[in-house]
């Protein structure tokens, strides 16, 4: 099915990767990074965003951002587009430096935000790049030690989860990060995502109180079952349903169908219109002629 739409919610903790186009080289010198690195200072600054850790690897960057009222999607456009047009400038080179899409995890803060902290601070090393964070240039690990300083990373807000004394919270934070390092492997906290919608790390109450009453997790029904359940319930066939015929009791059970698909995340208006031989203008002009009894 076509790709979900994006979750916001004000204020929400998102964890963020953007990849090279065809898994390519984002970074071709060190004045790149420092370019980026500028980039986000400036962007979540006029977006009322806070960048809370990053890690800028070779063919792609990982980042934990809080947002303000803007929506994520409107920070990283601007980040991306500016990099890729500028990197792309110096290299007199044309093409996407991207993937078209970045991808996003809403976080629950309070049970996974150090873990997916971690979790970026220790990619050089799950990569093989660096034998510890320590030994890795290029991410907000040194401001968390405070032997860089990156005024546009926000740290206190993680380090207070370690202690109220600074100085206490950046030892707890270092011992913190040794331990997962002394550990047989390292695993990814977004292995846990929602089994019902994946762009959530977090449970079905967090999604509910971030999100509202309007999300609604994944349906584990496939469009075929959805299928059985219209032919059933307007006393109709399959066939019928991919006929050509426009009688209205299959023109309404074509737009039930498109419109519990997208609903439950089973489908797509196109995917159905594929499966019923329809364009998918028309089944988008049958789902609003019958929105109201749906």
């Amino acid at each position: 099915m076509g790709r979900p739409p994006r979750l916001h919610a004000p204020g929400a903790m998102y964890h963020v990767t953007l990849r090279g186009n065809h898994q390519q080289d984002i970074f071709f010198a060190h004045e790149d990074r420092h370019r980026l690195n500028a980039l986000f200072a400036e962007t979540t600054s006029r977006f009322g965003a806070r960048l809370h850790a990053y890690c800028y690897m070779t063919n792609h960057i990982h980042a934990l951002i809080e947002v303000g009222d803007a929506p994520l999607g409107r920070v990283m456009l601007q980040i991306s587009s500016r990099y890729a047009r500028a990197t792309q400038a110096r290299l007199q080179t044309t093409g996407h430096l991207f993937e078209r899409r970045y991808y996003a995890v809403l976080v629950d803060v309070e049970q996974y935000f150090l873990a997916v902290l971690r979790y970026v601070h220790l990619n050089p090393v799950t990569a093989g790049l660096s034998k510890s964070p320590d030994a890795y240039a290029w991410s907000s690990h040194h401001a968390y030690l405070a032997t860089r300083v990156e005024p546009w990373v926000t740290t206190d807000f993680a380090l207070s989860m370690f202690s109220a004394d600074h100085a206490q919270a950046i030892h707890a934070y270092r011992s913190f990060m040794g331990q997962a390092l002394e550990g047989a492997s390292i695993t990814s906290p977004l292995d846990d995502c929602n089994p019902g919608d994946r762009r959530i790390l977090g449970n079905d109450e967090f999604a509910r109180r971030v999100l509202g009453p309007e999300w609604k997790p994944r349906s584990r029904k496939s469009l075929d079952v959805l299928i059985q359940e219209a032919c059933a319930h307007f006393n109709c066939t399959f066939e019928e349903l991919a006929s050509a015929s426009r009688r209205s009791h299959l023109v309404t059970a074509r737009a039930w169908v498109v419109n519990q698909a997208v609903a439950g995340r089973i489908a797509s208006v196109a995917a159905v219109a594929r499966k019923f031989n329809r364009d998918e203008s028309s089944l988008r002009h049958a789902l609003r002629a019958h929105a109201s009894t749906l």
